[in-house]
């Protein structure tokens, strides 16, 4: 069994900083690409940021040059630092890692973890 779990979100005043960090545990062979999503209140969920695990990054237009994802391949972690946060990036944030079991499971799958919440307000 795979776990995802993530830490580090709160309440946060606007220009702030947050540092979002997600561990997956349980039954891992390898990961390959990990990524953040989030979902606003009445919102559809959005992807914000991936890394593979070379570690090349993709970010989205909303939070581009704000926002950081960053990896430990040795610790199977996945951390996004947030700068510059605004109200616009309230929501739950969640992770994401595509997940290979054992040396033969070619395809892997994907894990979700159940979200951080992140509120940035004065």
């Amino acid at each position: 069994q795979v776990r995802l779990v993530e830490s580090g979100g709160g309440l946060v005043q606007p220009g702030g900083s947050l540092t979002l960090s997600c561990k997956a545990s349980g039954s891992i062979y390898s990961i390959g690409a990990m990524t953040w999503h989030r979902q606003a209140p009445g919102k559809r969920r959005e992807l914000v940021a991936a890394i593979t695990r070379a570690g090349t990054t993709n970010y989205t237009d909303p939070i581009s040059g704000r926002f950081a994802i960053s990896r430990d391949n040795d610790r199977n972690t996945v951390n996004l630092q947030m700068n510059s946060l605004k109200p616009e990036d309230t929501a739950v944030y969640y992770c994401n890692a595509h997940i290979y079991s054992s040396w033969f499971d070619n395809d892997g799958k994907i894990y979700w973890g159940k979200g951080t919440l992140v509120t940035v307000a004065s």
